[in-house]
């Protein structure tokens, strides 16, 4: 069993360079913790797995396929492979639960 405490996770990813932690891969499933900070710009690119964002904590936009939507803590928000997305607005520093579908395949 592999078992994980978020708060912990957020505050090993404070101690990186690097915004996004991936804590878990096996191949049906990656999992990381993001943590965009507020007022900052999201860069990322489409990605071939499906997607799953829990919010921790935060508040921002997200924009989905050029569909808005505001998030906060305990939004879940699905993102299918290809689909063009960012997080945006980001007015309360976001910690975010990613769950990629199969596996991230990003090294």
């Amino acid at each position: 069993m592999l078992a994980f405490e978020t708060r912990e996770l957020i505050e090993e990813q404070a101690t990186r360079e690097n915004r996004s932690l991936e804590f878990l891969r096996v191949p049906a499933l990656s999992r990381g913790i993001d943590v965009p900070p507020i007022g900052s710009k999201d860069t990322q690119q489409q990605h071939d797995e499906d997607e799953v964002y829990y919010v921790v904590e935060g508040r921002a936009l997200i924009t989905v396929d050029r569909e808005d939507c505001p998030v906060e803590a305990g939004s879940l928000v699905y993102v299918a492979a290809h689909v063009t997305h960012r997080f945006h607005h980001i007015e309360e520093e976001l910690n975010v639960l990613v769950f990629f579908a199969t596996a991230l395949t990003e090294a």
